[in-house]
């Protein structure tokens, strides 16, 4: 009996032994997962554009009207009216295209698998051709046979830079390829000039016929909105590839080109004074507002949080 026990005790010690060894034998529980990757297209970015630009509206149009009479002559609305005739045209700049060229920055947030919002913020300078055009015209003077006014009209129009604030919105196509659309606040530096140039001419105005000039010009920062959309391809990580549209619209300026005066003759004046002097105010406006196609690429700066790795 006594043996039946100890046999039936040293088999339990065995087996117990035997599980707790199978027990510190056993692997540790395998870490967690690590956190999934953030979304691709999440995080700010820096980027350099370059394309072209064409102006939708490159007219400047120039007016003009008799002013007051100077008091210590004599005055021919007649006259008057050659010379506002002579120095009232609308005037087409020779060019309208051009190059285009700058930076950017922004920020993205891929809110689910297939959208992107985001904000950019870009600034250019613009180069083109000649955008001076000149006009010349010969308007005859009625009372005063074979006289007339020639007039010479120079224009020049340029948006020397251009930038913008845009909100954007796009569909994920596919992981690396968003499409997007934008749209927001344009602001630009624009320049407008015009000079003119008118001389009596004819048998009445021998000694007269100097040359009498004005000038004005507009050189100042408007502000004005932009909208547009564009593709851009994600073809390495941190690195983006994009090609948009976008129209903008300065708005409309108006400028003051001085007060034109030319002294003449006029048999109407032979017999008071021999002079006619006559005044004309002018003014030019022009809008300015166009189109860029532009290509660009972008760094995406990712900082994502390093994995959790659990120790034991």
């Amino acid at each position: 009996m006594l043996r039946r026990i100890v046999l039936a005790s040293a088999g339990a010690i065995v087996l117990s032994g035997a599980s707790l060894a199978a027990d510190l034998l056993k692997a540790p529980p395998p870490p967690p997962p690590p956190p999934p990757p953030p979304p691709l297209w999440t995080g700010f970015y820096l980027g350099v554009n370059a394309g072209g630009t064409w102006s939708n509206n490159r007219t400047i149009d120039v007016d003009s009207a008799v002013a007051l009479a100077n008091p210590n002559f004599v005055f021919s609305p007649v006259i008057g009216g050659a010379g506002a005739l002579g120095a009232t045209a609308d005037i087409p700049v020779n060019s309208n295209v051009g190059f285009i060229g700058g930076g950017q920055a922004g920020y993205n947030y891929q809110f689910s698998t297939s959208w992107v919002a985001g904000i950019e913020a870009d600034i250019q300078g613009l180069a083109s051709g000649n955008n001076t055009s000149t006009l010349s015209t010969t308007v005859p003077v009625p009372i005063n046979a074979g006289d007339f006014i020639g007039t010479t009209l120079s224009v020049t129009r340029t948006v020397d830079w251009l930038g913008t604030v845009r909100g954007r919105l796009g569909f994920l196509a596919t992981p690396t390829l968003l499409i997007f659309g934008d749209g927001g606040l344009a602001f630009g530096g624009i320049n407008g000039n015009t000079s003119i140039t008118q001389v009596n001419g004819g048998p009445g105005s021998v000694g007269l016929n100097a040359p009498y000039f004005s000038n004005g010009n507009a050189n100042t920062t408007r502000v004005g909105w932009t909208a547009g959309g564009g593709v851009e391809w994600m073809f390495l990580p941190n690195w983006s590839l994009k090609a948009e549209y976008l129209y903008y619209d300065l708005s409309s300026v108006t400028y003051n080109n001085g007060l034109l005066s030319l002294v003449t003759t006029a048999p109407i004046a032979t017999v008071l004074q021999g002079l006619v002097f006559h005044s004309i105010a002018t003014q030019s406006s022009t809008r300015f507002n166009g189109n860029v196609v532009r290509a660009g690429l972008n760094y995406h700066f990712t900082w994502a949080p390093p994995p959790v790795v659990s120790k034991y």
